[in-house]
């Protein structure tokens, strides 16, 4: 219905494209209701699973050979499921995950928000002070290797690969991607959660999640192009037979 200026309305013209079935508003269509459905997915992780990023990309063989290159990943927050339990306490109570004693967790390295989280699992707490972990280390002045013993700088989760033979915490940490020192006990307010189950190659998909994109809506733009054509004939053969 005409406004008493003679104008259509905002809210007409906006039905008029959002019905049209022309080829721009039936691929906005398209792409509305796809991100739509991401949106309701995405809520539905997050309230199942209590914690985000709820699934993960495994990126590295650190975790080979329980987890490997292009596993996705289910997490959950680390209270879901019962307790956290650190490989320590798993060896006690008999709980394991994904091939061996305790949980494999996913935390933010020292804290740092900007970078991936590292999926390892966790061996044992530590308190802040001098602990039971000794570790080899080459001392530039004396030219060979000493034994270290790891002092904490605060309480938190020892954790390690289960491919790599250091762990984190005197291992690579001052060489991941950029971090600038080496990587911490793990704080519970560090863990984004922990790895409950895996389906292999499935990650691949995010790993390249760009050009999958780029894919389908390509894809859908000529799924588009397509049907408009069908159309255009089906009508052309109607006013034909009139």
């Amino acid at each position: 219905m005409a406004s008493k200026s003679g104008t259509e309305p905002l809210s007409s013209k906006i039905k008029k494209f959002w019905k049209s079935e022309e080829q721009i508003p039936s691929a906005v269509r398209e792409i509305v209701s796809v991100l739509v459905t991401v949106g309701a997915i995405v809520a539905f992780l997050y309230l199942v699973c209590g914690t985000w990023p709820a699934i993960v990309t495994i990126e590295s063989e650190s975790m080979v050979p329980n987890m490997n290159v292009g596993d996705l990943v289910l997490v959950m927050a680390d209270d879901r499921l019962g307790p956290l339990q650190s490989m320590a306490e798993g060896n006690v109570s008999g709980y394991e995950k994904f091939g061996m004693a305790g949980d494999v967790i996913i935390y933010r390295p020292n804290g740092n928000t900007d970078l991936h989280p590292i999926i390892h699992r966790a061996l044992f707490w530590v308190d802040a002070g001098p602990t039971s972990i000794t570790y080899r280390e080459f001392d530039t002045t004396a030219g060979s290797y000493v034994t270290k013993t790891y002092t904490a700088p605060h309480g938190g989760y020892i954790t390690r690969g289960d491919n790599n033979p250091v762990i984190d915490q005197t291992g690579f940490g001052s060489n991941y991607r950029g971090l600038g020192s080496p990587i911490m006990p793990v704080k519970p307010e560090w863990i984004v959660g922990k790895a409950i189950y895996s389906v292999p190659y499935v990650g691949y998909l995010p790993l390249n999640i760009v050009p999958v994109i780029i894919i389908v809506v390509f894809f859908m733009v000529l799924h588009e192009l397509y049907l408009h054509h069908r159309r255009s004939e089906q009508e052309d053969m109607s006013s034909r037979k009139r």
